[in-house]
């Protein structure tokens, strides 16, 4: 697979279903067994590896089960920032800070206190 964008989404959950299929065979685990300890159902498991990904969040319990989240974790991780990068976005915020009024409130002269 040298190239996924001329592959069609089907086929994409196809292949990630068959992986998931073979990691999960390779490391002896049945469906049922993997349902039970991503807390789904046996017909999801079989679903998802049919390349039916229905749930996200299904996926997600089932590659962490199987020790595969490490395949996005790159879309999860925070972009480090270059120092000029940084530099922009301090001083962005900066010139967006609210200022106060200078003088006083409400300038209108006061009569002199006969005291």
């Amino acid at each position: 697979m040298n190239n996924i964008y001329i592959l069609s989404d089907t086929m994409i959950q196809r292949r990630i279903g068959e992986k998931l299929k073979s990691v999960r065979l390779k490391q002896n685990i049945t469906q049922q067994s993997l349902a039970e300890s991503a807390e789904i159902s046996l017909s999801t498991v079989k679903k998802i590896e049919n390349g039916e990904i229905k749930s996200f969040g299904s996926l997600l319990r089932v590659m962490r089960i199987l020790g595969k989240l490490d395949a996005i974790q790159s879309l999860v991780e925070e972009e480090q920032l270059s120092p000029n990068e940084y530099y922009e976005m301090v001083h962005s915020a900066q010139n967006k800070m609210r200022k106060r009024a200078v003088g006083h409130i409400g300038n209108k002269s006061k009569e002199k206190s006969e005291w």
